[in-house]
C-alpha cells in the first residue's frame, strides 16, 4: 500500500450513468491483484473529505496505467466526472484481498451493474493464464451492459441479461448458471454487484462443490482498517465474526457471508 498522485490520461462517459478513467501509474511499484481496490480523492477535500473505493478495472502493468469504471451516483463521483487530462488524482492502495484462481477447470462470473468491473479484472487474469471464462452480466436495460466487447475480445464467453427483456431473474440466471455448470466444466465461481445473485452464486457453489468467492461492496471512511466503518459480518464454521471489508476483503469465500 502507497499513497501517491496519479495524472489522468482519459476520463469519459461510457454510458448515460457510467464513466471509466485511466490513470498513469508509472510511480506504481507493487503487485496489483484482481479484486483489490484504491481509495481515491475524487475532488475538493473540504467538501468532500471522505475518499471513494474504487475497485480496479485494469491495471496494464506493461503501460504502467490503472483503470476504473464507476457509477455516478453521489458528489464524489460527481466530481470525478469534471477531472479532466492532465489533472492529478491522490490515491491510496492497492488495498485489500484480492481473488485467488482456481488450478485447473472453467470460471463463471456472475456480474450486476458496476460489479463487472471487479469481475472483468479477474476475467483479464484468467485469460492470462488461458483459462476458459464464461461472464454472466446483468443490468437494467441493454445500455448499461458494461465490458461486453471488452471481455469477448479478451476471449470469454460473455451472455447478457437485462431486466428490461425480461431476461435477469433470479431463476432465468439459474437455469443459464446451471446449464454452463453442467456443460463448460465450470469448478469455480465468483460474483460482485448484487445480493440477490450472490446468494444464488452461494447456493450454487453449496450444491455443485465450486469454489466460490465474493466481492463486497460498502461504504469506507479510511479505507486501511482503522475506523471500522465498513465493518460486517461472515460467517466461520458455525461462529459468525465481524470482519473490515477493507482490510479482511473485499474478497471473501462465499461459503463465509452472511446473505439476507
Amino acid at each position: 500500500m502507497k499513497t501517491f498522485d496519479a495524472k489522468i490520461i482519459t476520463n469519459q462517459s461510457v454510458s448515460t450513468r457510467y464513466w471509466q478513467i485511466t490513470l498513469d501509474a508509472s510511480i506504481l511499484d507493487m503487485p496489483v491483484q484482481p479484486g483489490q481496490f484504491f481509495h481515491i480523492q475524487c475532488g475538493d477535500a473540504w467538501k468532500n473529505p471522505l475518499r471513494r473505493p474504487l475497485s480496479i478495472y485494469h491495471y496494464n502493468q506493461e503501460l504502467r496505467t490503472l483503470e476504473f469504471l464507476y457509477l455516478v451516483k453521489g458528489t464524489g463521483t460527481q466530481q470525478l466526472t469534471l477531472k479532466k487530462k492532465g489533472d492529478t488524482l491522490n490515491l491510496i492502495g492497492p488495498l485489500g484481498q484480492g481473488f485467488t484462481l482456481p488450478e485447473q477447470g472453467a470460471l463463471l462470473l456472475v456480474a450486476r451493474g458496476v460489479g463487472v468491473a471487479t469481475l472483468h479484472a479477474l476475467a483479464r487474469e484468467a485469460r492470462s493464464e488461458n483459462k476458459c471464462v464464461h461472464v454472466i452480466i446483468s443490468a437494467r436495460t441493454p445500455e448499461d451492459l458494461l465490458t461486453v466487447e471488452m471481455l469477448t475480445h479478451i476471449g470469454a464467453t460473455v451472455h447478457t441479461v437485462t431486466d428490461e427483456e425480461g431476461t435477469s431473474s433470479v431463476e432465468s440466471v439459474r437455469r443459464l448458471s446451471e446449464k454452463l455448470i453442467r456443460e463448460e466444466g465450470i469448478s469455480a465461481i465468483y460474483t460482485c454487484g448484487s445480493r440477490r445473485l450472490s446468494k444464488l452464486v452461494q447456493e450454487l457453489a453449496d450444491e455443485y462443490q465450486l469454489k466460490g468467492e465474493l466481492a463486497t461492496e460498502a461504504h469506507m471512511a479510511c479505507g486501511i482498517g482503522d475506523c471500522y466503518a465498513c465493518a460486517c459480518t461472515i460467517r466461520k464454521g458455525n461462529q459468525l465474526k465481524t470482519v473490515r471489508v477493507c482490510t479482511d476483503g473485499p474478497v471473501f469465500p462465499i461459503s463465509q457471508a452472511v446473505l439476507q
